[in-house]
């Protein structure tokens, strides 16, 4: 069972940058995608951001040239950094792992933009 744990949000003003991370109990490197999702109040969970094993990167149009995933395997942390933050960015951010048929989810944590 892989452990995610995320870390990194709070309350920014619209425009600023916060960077969050996800440290996983397990090689990074095992891991066939790193994800990251988030939630707005009262919305459904989204993706955001995806990392394959080789490197590859995509992001959901509503963040893309804003946002920024990557990994670390010899941390076995991946990160996500959020510029130009807006107030719909608002929302519990959580980290996925996909490793074989195993999904596994971190616990979440909440990013609030003020305008």
């Amino acid at each position: 069972q892989v452990q995610l744990v995320e870390s990194g949000g709070g309350l920014v003003q619209a425009g600023g940058s916060l960077r969050l991370s996800c440290a996983a109990s397990e090689s990074t490197s095992s891991m066939t995608f790193m994800r990251w999702y988030r939630q707005p109040p009262g919305k459904r969970r989204e993706v955001v951001a995806a990392i394959g094993s080789g490197g590859g990167t995509h992001y959901a149009p509503s963040v893309k040239g804003r946002f920024t995933i990557s990994r670390d395997n010899a941390k076995n942390t991946v990160y996500l950094q959020m510029n130009s933050l807006k107030p719909e960015d608002t929302a519990v951010y959580y980290c996925k792992a996909a490793r074989g048929l195993g999904d596994y989810w971190g616990q979440g944590t909440q990013v609030t933009v003020s305008s």
